[in-house]
């Protein structure tokens, strides 16, 4: 189990190199963008759409990890009560198993609205891609993400030393 772990752990610089390579893209393109639009008053035409899928690919790359990872933002009011009475790991067990159960609804809608956009052929409106992909990709992502806080909750209450970060 330990090396299912381990090979998860590896597998998940992927994901954050996809998130890094859209953020430069988009830095890089914020940049001519800005520039161009000074210089020669000719703005990137299709900066807004890029922006837009650059930004969904950045945050649904990453978003299987954080999860999984617990480096989300969370506010913890019951970390007192729940340490004291040594319920903690329970707590975070069924919160990562419920939360991933949960997230089977936007699954399924993205999946939904991105068959539509699909069916309909809608692209976006300066370079013409077809805008089924990112739903694809959000739903995927998602879906990851969903599975990812499954197995992180069965861990938390069943394998809590497989969760310790490696030194």
């Amino acid at each position: 189990m330990r090396l299912v772990v381990n090979l998860a752990r590896r597998g998940a610089v992927a994901p954050v190199m996809l998130a890094c390579l859209a953020l430069f893209v988009l830095m890089v393109m914020t940049f001519l963008d800005v520039m161009l639009r000074s210089v020669l008053n000719a703005p990137i035409e299709a900066a807004t759409e890029l922006t837009r899928i650059l930004m969904a690919i950045m945050v649904f790359s990453v978003l299987p990890i954080i999860s999984a990872r617990g480096e989300h933002i969370s506010v913890d009011l019951t970390d007192g009560i729940f340490l004291t009475l040594k319920l903690d790991r329970l707590r975070d067990g069924l919160i990562h198993i419920v939360s991933g159960v949960m997230l089977l609804w936007p699954i399924r809608r993205v999946w939904v609205l991105a068959e539509r956009a699909r069916d309909y052929g809608d692209v976006t409106e300066y370079l013409g891609i077809p805008q089924f992909y990112i739903g694809w990709f959000i739903a995927a992502a998602t879906a990851v993400t969903a599975l990812a806080l499954v197995v992180t909750g069965i861990l938390h209450l069943f394998a809590p030393a497989l969760l310790e970060k490696e030194q």
